[in-house]
């Protein structure tokens, strides 16, 4: 593509919403022209550089994501289910980009978006980061070399406001290790332990969820057996590399035909 890509932002008012517009607003491959926000918000109809306190930007702060999407190549959406599900529909309808890191969908959610990607080119992670999506390879390919002497537990951390667990991250690598295996991670999923719980199945593999301070994310894959341990890490420190794969995905998604990807489609990996 010759000109730059017209991305769209939803969310514009919170953490990530703010580095994507940055991200958006620095890359040499993109131009910002729309930004979106839940009905009600402070921001709607105000220009988004002046209420992020940078210089006027010449977008409106809308509301209406119908509207702004007649003008994009894209969307970048790490917002909520909910919205994310209506956000693949009208992409559907203009047959353009839909980058979504939005985390804690339902199934029905799920066969919704895959719907969308019938017209649309959804492309869509728990995890933005090529650490973490080496991770997730990592970890399909050491469980499929362990058998089920070896328990999986995930552990992952996150920051106190974050309203879902498991983390999306941690169910990408509870799929890779039931992918690995061979089953469905439906059926050995183990969350939640409290009380008299009985020993641990033999074959499950358990999540475990902790919430506190402005943690960004860590998630570790641990494959324990009797007499030895193997634990395989990813630290997140900033941000920006959820900004860095979106933006990657977005300038991918473009050349692609409608469909449903993941990073791993995008890094080729």
């Amino acid at each position: 593509m010759s000109e730059n890509i017209r991305v769209v932002v939803t969310g514009v008012s919170g953490r990530m919403g703010q580095m994507i517009v940055s991200g958006v607003l620095s890359s040499t491959k993109t131009r910002l022209v729309g930004a979106l926000e839940r009905e009600g918000h402070d921001w709607i109809g105000q220009d988004l550089g002046l209420v992020s306190g940078l210089n006027t930007l010449g977008v409106e702060v809308s509301d209406d994501p119908a509207s702004v999407f007649k003008d994009a190549d894209a969307i970048v959406d790490f917002s909520a289910p909910k919205a994310s599900v209506e956000f693949s529909k009208l992409a559907a309808e203009r047959g353009i980009v839909h980058v979504i890191g939005t985390t804690g969908f339902n199934d029905q959610e799920l066969a919704l978006i895959e719907n969308s990607g019938k017209k649309a080119k959804i492309i869509r992670a728990g995890n933005m980061s090529l650490g973490v999506n080496l991770l997730v390879q990592l970890t399909k390919k050491v469980a499929a070399t362990l058998d089920s002497d070896f328990d999986i537990e995930i552990i992952e951390t996150h920051h106190n406001k974050k309203v879902d667990a498991p983390s999306g991250t941690a169910l990408m690598l509870g799929n890779a290790a039931a992918d690995g295996r061979k089953i469905s991670l439906s059926n050995v999923r183990d969350s939640g332990r409290d009380g008299i719980t009985g020993a641990r199945n033999r074959g499950d593999i358990g999540f475990v969820s902790i919430r506190g301070g402005d943690v960004v994310g860590e998630h570790d894959v641990l494959f324990a057996a009797a007499g030895e341990r193997i634990t395989l890490r990813h630290v997140a420190t900033d941000r920006a590399i959820f900004v860095r794969g979106a933006l990657k995905a977005v300038e991918w998604g473009i050349q692609q035909e409608p469909g449903e990807y993941s990073m791993k489609d995008v890094l080729g990996i």
